[in-house]
């Protein structure tokens, strides 16, 4: 892991979890819906608290808080990954297989492919104008890359639920 890492389970970390070497996994729908699937587990099932999100093509963001979270993360990352290749498997997607085993660590002989780059870069969130500013940051992420005008008209945000539309999962809001 790099010189970023989760010492305090007490407060809620920002984490940027991204693909190997920037490759568009989430540019394909189904990869998308794994990826919520897995973010409602850790909310629903590991107590983990979703604070703001969003999910780019090659990315995710987000604002996490709960116990042991950097063990939850791994396994979220292991787990999703997992299931993605398994969807390439099934639907034949021989290219992403391809692109998923080159970019595969050498030293990495456990497996075949590898989805995520190894680290989630988190940063510790202390006092409401961080917090805010990340909330921002994370919403504004797909406008600031040119793909929508607004954050709620991204497909895969908690902007949404911020604004009290219908977001595509619950979130833990931080009351501003």
């Amino acid at each position: 892991m790099g010189r970023y890492k989760i010492y305090d389970d007490s407060h809620p970390y920002f984490i940027t979890s991204s693909t190997m070497f920037g490759l568009p996994i989430f540019s394909n729908v189904n990869a998308v819906n794994i990826i919520i699937e897995n973010l409602e587990f850790l909310k629903n099932e590991r107590n983990v608290e979703i604070i703001a999100y969003v999910i780019m093509e090659n990315h995710i963001h987000a604002i996490l808080y709960g116990d042991d979270l950097a063990d939850k993360i791994g396994r979220f990352k292991s787990f999703s990954a997992r299931k993605i290749i398994d969807l390439f498997k099934q639907n034949g997607n021989t290219r992403w297989l391809k692109r998923l085993e080159r970019v595969k660590p050498e030293a990495k002989i456990d497996r075949y492919y590898q989805l995520w780059q190894e680290d989630n870069h988190p940063k510790q969130i202390v006092g409401d104008a961080m917090m805010n500013q990340k909330i921002e940051y994370i919403h504004n992420n797909p406008v600031k890359r040119g793909y929508v005008d607004y954050p709620e008209d991204w497909r895969y945000p908690s902007a949404r639920n911020y604004l009290g539309l219908e977001g595509l999962m619950p979130i833990s809001e931080f009351l501003r």
